[in-house]
C-alpha cells in the first residue's frame, strides 16, 4: 500500500512538472516583468496582465532593454532575444489566463488586494492549473485559504531584480500538497536559479533578516547617528555591502519595506520589527525610493541626491 502511493504521489508530481509549459504573470512591475523575462527566456510561453496597458506597454519595453543589454554582454544571442519576446503575450483581462498551467501574482504587498485576485483568477483557471504568490513576506497559508485550491498553492519569491539574482525561496503553505512542491521546484531549477526553501513565518528568510537591518539604517538616520551619505558609506566600505541600507531600501520601494516591516511586527509581536517612524513619514509623504524619483535619495536631477 505504500509502495503504491509513493508510486501514484510519483506519477501525479510528474505530471504536473510536464504540464508546465505556460506561465501566467499578474502585474508587471519591477518583480513581474524580471519573472516574465526569466521564464521565457528559459522557454515557457508567458502571459503577462495588469490593471492598466500602459504599465503592460511600459514592462515590455523593459524586457527588450534587459535583453539588449544581455546581447550586449554576450550572455545571450540576438536570436534568443526575439524569440523570448515572441513567447511573452500581453492580456487586457485576468480570462487570458484560463489555458495557464502555472499563475504567480506579483501583486503590491497586502493581503486584501492578493486575496481579491486569487479569488478572481480562480474563476477562469482550469482546475489542474498551480497558483504561486511572489509575495515577499505574507503568510502562504492564509493566502491559500482564499482560493479554491490550496493544495495547488505555494509561494515562490523571486529576489530583485530577477534577471539577475540567482536565489528564489519556495514556501509552502500547511495544505501545500507534495506535487505541486516538487512542480515548483523543477519550474524553478529549469529558470537555471538556486532554491532556499523557508518555512511559512512572517518574511520567510531573506526578508526576516535583510529587512530589520534596513529598518534599524533607518532609525540610525532618524537618531541622527550619521546622514544618509555616512550610513551607506559605512556599509558598503566596511561591510563590503554592493549596496547601502538606505539606498537598498529606495530600490525595493520604501512603501514595500513598510508592508514587510508591518508583517513581522503584527506576526511576530515583537517591538524589535517596530517600523522605524521616519520610514513611516516618507512613505505618506508619497516618497516610496526609484519609483517616485524621491525617497532617501532625490533622483530627479543628473546624479541621485540625499535627502537628509
Amino acid at each position: 500500500m505504500v509502495a503504491a502511493s509513493a508510486g501514484a504521489q510519483a506519477t501525479e508530481t510528474e505530471k504536473r512538472m510536464a504540464a508546465i509549459k505556460t506561465v501566467g504573470v499578474i502585474g508587471s512591475g519591477q518583480m513581474g516583468n524580471g519573472i516574465a523575462h526569466v521564464a521565457a527566456l528559459a522557454g515557457f510561453n508567458v502571459v503577462l496582465y495588469d490593471v492598466s496597458a500602459d504599465r503592460v506597454k511600459s514592462a515590455m519595453a523593459t524586457i527588450n532593454g534587459n535583453l539588449t543589454r544581455q546581447v550586449a554582454k554576450k550572455t545571450i544571442s540576438e536570436d534568443a532575444h526575439k524569440q523570448t519576446l515572441g513567447r511573452i503575450t500581453p492580456v487586457e483581462s485576468l480570462d487570458g489566463f484560463a489555458a495557464c498551467d502555472l499563475v504567480i501574482e506579483t501583486a503590491v504587498e497586502k493581503e486584501d488586494i492578493k486575496r481579491k485576485i486569487f479569488h478572481d483568477v480562480c474563476a477562469v483557471l482550469r482546475p489542474d492549473a498551480i497558483i504561486a504568490s511572489n509575495s515577499s513576506s505574507i503568510s502562504i497559508t492564509r493566502l491559500a485559504a482564499s482560493t479554491d485550491r490550496p493544495e495547488k498553492f505555494i509561494g515562490i519569491h523571486f529576489m530583485n531584480p530577477v534577471p539577475v539574482m540567482e536565489l528564489v525561496e519556495l514556501i509552502r503553505g500547511i495544505a501545500t500538497d507534495d506535487a505541486t512542491f516538487d512542480a515548483a521546484r523543477g519550474f524553478v531549477t529549469a529558470l537555471g536559479k538556486q532554491i532556499a526553501v523557508s518555512e511559512d513565518f512572517p518574511a520567510f528568510i531573506v526578508n526576516r533578516i535583510l529587512l530589520p537591518m534596513i529598518n534599524e539604517a533607518i532609525y540610525t538616520l532618524y537618531e541622527g547617528v550619521g546622514n544618509v551619505e555616512a550610513i551607506d558609506a559605512a556599509m558598503k566600505l566596511g561591510a563590503h555591502h554592493p549596496m547601502g541600507p538606505l539606498e537598498l531600501a529606495d530600490f525595493i520601494g520604501l512603501d514595500t519595506c513598510l508592508s514587510i516591516m508591518q508583517v513581522l511586527h503584527e506576526g511576530l509581536a515583537d517591538s524589535k520589527y517596530r517600523p522605524c517612524p521616519l520610514l513611516v513619514k516618507y512613505v505618506e509623504a508619497g516618497w516610496l525610493g526609484r519609483k517616485s524619483q524621491r525617497g532617501f535619495y532625490d533622483y530627479r536631477g543628473e546624479k541621485p541626491v540625499p535627502t537628509r
